[in-house]
């Protein structure tokens, strides 16, 4: 069984930045593709970020391209989003997923899936 545990949410203006981390417990690392989706109230989950197994491909929603970036350490069996210049409309929960299909579009073919860090961007 993979577990997946996010970190480093919070409250935040807009403007600043935030690093989001999860690592990942379980069968080998690196045969999953890994990805950031958030979830806004009242809005169904949506991609944000997704990485390939090998970290050589990753994919970005538009709003998010240029302020955001994925990465992963297989040898820390971590993956990391760099949310930068953030702004209120990136407030969301955000949960990690771990898939074995590519590209990790949609939420209904994800294999597992942490539990959310709420992340709050104040105007």
């Amino acid at each position: 069984q993979v577990q997946l545990v996010e970190s480093g949410g919070g409250l935040v203006q807009a403007g600043d930045s935030l690093r989001l981390s999860c690592v990942v417990s379980g069968p080998p690392f690196s045969n999953y593709h890994l990805g950031w989706f958030r979830q806004a109230p009242g809005k169904e989950r949506e991609p944000v970020a997704t990485i390939t197994w090998s970290g050589y491909s990753s994919k970005y929603t538009d709003s998010v391209k240029g302020r955001f970036t994925i990465s992963r350490d297989n040898d820390k069996n971590t993956v990391y989003l760099q949310m930068n210049s953030l702004r209120p409309g990136d407030g969301a929960v955000y949960y990690c997923a771990a898939s074995t299909s590519w590209p990790m579009n949609d939420p209904n073919h994800i294999n597992f899936w942490g539990e959310g860090t709420l992340v709050t961007v104040s105007s």
